[in-house]
């Protein structure tokens, strides 16, 4: 039931605003760089947060555990996330 529920309100990354938080639901399986955004700690259950975003929109600097990353725009819509 509860993952039922989280599918249904999960997003992804691109979706949130500078400022806001939200956890990793998990990172898209046919994305190229699945392996190394997990590496970088996009693992179920962490805690991210859209720190700022350029001005024409890409990058976007995040914040996933203790690091801070620039990531492209077109990237963050792997990664899927609850709020």
């Amino acid at each position: 039931m509860e993952a039922v529920l989280a599918s249904r309100l999960a997003t992804d990354l691109s979706q949130l605003l500078p400022g806001e938080a939200a956890s990793v639901v998990g990172v898209e399986r046919g994305s190229p760089l699945r392996r190394r955004l997990m590496e970088l700690g996009f693992v179920r259950g962490a805690r991210v947060q859209v720190v700022r975003k350029a001005p024409m929109g890409d990058p976007v600097e995040v914040q996933v555990g203790g690091a801070r990353l620039a990531l492209r725009a077109s990237d963050l819509s792997a990664i899927s996330i609850t709020k």
